[in-house]
């Protein structure tokens, strides 16, 4: 009897163990999956873990020197200082060329073009480019010493210099003259922004277009220049559904697919860097200086608020940016690389 007892205190013993080694198991398979869920969570994603290289993933960046690598600066600053959330190595070209270069060859991931660039990037790719958001806005301004000069309207009969011949520069303003009635508007292409600039200086009673910073610099040298509209609030008071744009932002969608949460990471440092260049113009300039986009101080501090800097993104982004192609299609395809981009071209979010 009291071997009946022993043994069946023995295998209750036996059950109590099991049963706190099961509860034991449970447990930790439990703290594995927190631990999963606080990786993923830290990572930007919220739904699935993030694969392993992730957080060693160096997000390749080219920008052009100009307004839209101005939206950069404060991010190449955190870069720099490891306190921004990705990890970046950015390159800063004078010419798209060498960026569209870059881009196809697998050089860089990320590219800040000209809108209608990133076009025909889509198509020149088949398709393995898709736009994130919109950097700037338009930068072109109209700037004389004419008093007589107030609108887009007011060049009818008159000659104005501009550059970018074959490019936005030339199709913005066809678009604008032809929507305005004027026709007999003649213009003179220059290969360079310094060489009207110089122009102006000998005669500010000519009639320029120009971009920023090259405006904020003809002003500053010869105070009978003045800016007397911008084709921003000319394109807008067409009220087409789109907006005159300059520069937006591509990725390669290899790049995309493979590392999604480095560039949502990329996307939340590119928009916090793009709103410190509105709010801190003073810090931003300073950086602008450093990193040789424009060589002094006054005249970044000027010519930032000018530069339309942004951050648009997702069905905003779509919508502007698609209106703006197909103006520039209607007036040549070639100019955004023989056809519109489909939908996958617009990169929507997660």
């Amino acid at each position: 009897m009291i071997m009946k007892k022993r043994k069946g205190i023995f295998q209750l013993i036996l059950a109590m163990l099991l049963v706190v080694t099961m509860l034991a198991g449970l447990t930790a398979c439990g703290k594995k999956k927190d631990s999963k869920e606080i990786a993923t969570s830290e990572n930007g994603s919220g739904t699935e873990e993030a694969p392993v290289d992730e957080a060693g993933t160096v997000t390749r960046v080219g920008s052009l020197k100009g307004p839209t690598t101005m939206g950069l600066v404060n991010l190449m600053v955190s870069n720099e200082e490891a306190s921004c959330e990705g990890k970046y190595d950015f390159r800063i070209e004078a010419q798209p060329d060498a960026l569209v270069s870059a881009f196809v060859a697998g050089e860089i991931d990320v590219a800040l073009v000209p809108a209608n660039l990133a076009s025909v990037l889509y198509n020149k790719t088949e398709g393995q480019a898709e736009v994130l958001y919109i950097n700037t806005l338009g930068v072109l301004y109209c700037v004389t010493g004419d008093d007589s000069i107030h609108s887009i309207k007011d060049l009818a009969g008159k000659t104005v210099l501009s550059t970018g011949q074959g490019a936005t520069p030339e199709y913005a303003l066809n678009y604008l003259l032809k929507e305005n009635g004027v026709t007999d508007c003649k213009v003179e292409f220059k290969s360079e922004a310094t060489e009207i600039a110089a122009l102006l200086q000998e005669d500010p009673k000519q009639i320029a277009i120009l971009p920023q910073p090259f405006v904020t610099v003809a002003e500053m040298q010869n105070d009978q220049l003045k800016t007397v509209f911008s084709f921003v609030d000319e394109w807008d008071a067409l009220n087409n559904g789109s907006k005159f744009l300059t520069g937006v932002t591509v990725v390669r969608k290899e790049f995309l697919e493979e590392h999604s949460i480095a560039v949502s990471a990329f996307l939340r440092d590119a928009g916090d860097s793009a709103s410190r260049a509105v709010n801190d113009v003073p810090g931003t300039a300073a950086l602008v200086v450093k990193y040789g986009i424009i060589e002094k101080d006054k005249v970044a501090e000027k010519a930032i608020p000018e530069c339309s800097i942004c951050f648009i993104d997702k069905d905003e982004m779509k919508s502007a940016l698609s209106g703006y192609l197909q103006v520039l299609y209607d007036q040549d395809p070639k100019s955004v690389g023989g056809k519109l981009p489909a939908d996958d071209f617009y990169y929507l979010g997660e």
